[in-house]
C-alpha cells in the first residue's frame, strides 16, 4: 500500500471513529468474536455484500450508506451485550438475528431492557445517544428547515429553538456538550 492510500485508510478510520464511536473493522471484529459469525454471514444479517463489509473494515470505505444497516448494526450491538450479559442465550441470538436480517430499519432509536439506548456493555453512551437523536431529526427534516423552525420557536420557545439548532443541523461535539449540560 502506498502512502496515499495509507492516508486515505486512515482517514476513513478516523471518519468511522466519528459517525461510530470506533473504527468499522474494529466494531465488526468484535460481533463476529462476540455473535460467533464469520464474515459472510455478518455481512449477510447487516444486508451488505461482503466484499462491502470488508471495505469497510479495511478503511477503503468509510461511511455505511443505507441507514437500514447502521440501524441494524446498531441491534447486533445491543444484541452481542445481551449475549455478554447472559440475558440471551446463543440459539435466541440465532433467531434474533434472522430477525435483525429481515428488519428495513424502522426506529432509529434502539433500546435495552431499561429502555435506554444501549452500547455494547449495555450502558448507554452519550455519543451513541446523541447520534440517534441527530440522526432521527435529520431523517425528518433538512438542516435548513430545522434552523428555520427553531427561528420560528425561539421567541416563545428557546429551550426548544436551542435543541433543534444544535441536534438538528449543529456538529456532534456541540450535541454531545448539550446534552451532558442538560444532565439531571
Amino acid at each position: 500500500m502506498d502512502t496515499a492510500q495509507q492516508e486515505a485508510t486512515a482517514r476513513a478510520r478516523e471518519l468511522q471513529r466519528s459517525w461510530y464511536g470506533e473504527p468499522l473493522g474494529a466494531l465488526f471484529r468484535r460481533l463476529i468474536d462476540d455473535l460467533g459469525l464469520n464474515q459472510a454471514r455478518l455481512a449477510a444479517v447487516l444486508g451488505l455484500s461482503a466484499p462491502m463489509l470488508s471495505q469497510l473494515m479495511s478503511g477503503q470505505r468509510a461511511k455505511i450508506g443505507n441507514p437500514a444497516v447502521v440501524q441494524r448494526v446498531q441491534a447486533l450491538q445491543e444484541l452481542a451485550g445481551q449475549v455478554a450479559d447472559g440475558s440471551v442465550s446463543a440459539a435466541e441470538a440465532a433467531d434474533r438475528m434472522d430477525e435483525i436480517k429481515k428488519s428495513q430499519g424502522g426506529s432509529v432509536l434502539t433500546s435495552g431492557t431499561n429502555g435506554q439506548s444501549t452500547g455494547t456493555s449495555g450502558a448507554p453512551t452519550v455519543r451513541r445517544v446523541v447520534r440517534e437523536i441527530q440522526s432521527l431529526l435529520r431523517s425528518v427534516a433538512a438542516a435548513g428547515d430545522i434552523l428555520d423552525a427553531a427561528d420560528s420557536l425561539a421567541p416563545a420557545h428557546p429551550e426548544l429553538a436551542e435543541f433543534l439548532r444544535v441536534y438538528g443541523a449543529g456538529r456532534t461535539a456541540d450535541a454531545v456538550a448539550h446534552y451532558e449540560a442538560h444532565q439531571n
